[in-house]
């Protein structure tokens, strides 16, 4: 089985685009939610606490609150029910920024732009897993 949902949390609309092409390319037919307001996702993260086997793909560089900010802001108030993937997506392959991603603990995985179809279909394998052990 592979994740229910996935939630893309970036303010280009370019990058949720092709993101949202590589899902389909990759055989995933479940949920998108697309915010490009990290705001927004935090409250909806936290209003359904992972009701839904999820990949969360979080932007880094966003306005107002980054996506480091969102996932340390998760980390605190999310107490997830079904399994649940962090990603961090950027067009940053500086090792300062993994070893940032790598210091909050919900965050899994750090993954350059774009999120390609291969790294989707490794998304759903890895999602299967944890739903198997859950």
């Amino acid at each position: 089985m592979s994740p229910e949902r996935f939630v893309l949390v970036d303010d280009n609309d370019s990058d949720n685009f092709f993101h949202g092409i590589a899902l389909k390319k990759a055989g995933f037919t479940g949920e998108v939610r697309v915010f490009e307001r990290p705001e927004e996702a935090l409250q909806f993260l936290l209003d359904d606490q992972i009701s839904r086997s999820t990949c969360l793909l979080l932007d880094i560089n966003m306005p107002q609150m980054s996506g480091f900010d969102l996932a340390r802001a998760l980390q605190g108030g999310l107490h997830p029910r079904q399994p649940l993937q962090v990603f961090m997506v950027s067009s940053s392959d500086w090792e300062e920024d993994r070893q940032r991603a790598a210091s909050i603990p919900i965050v899994d995985h750090y993954v350059c732009k774009p999120f390609t179809v291969a790294d989707v279909q490794a998304a759903m394998a890895r999602q299967a897993e944890l739903e198997r052990r859950a």
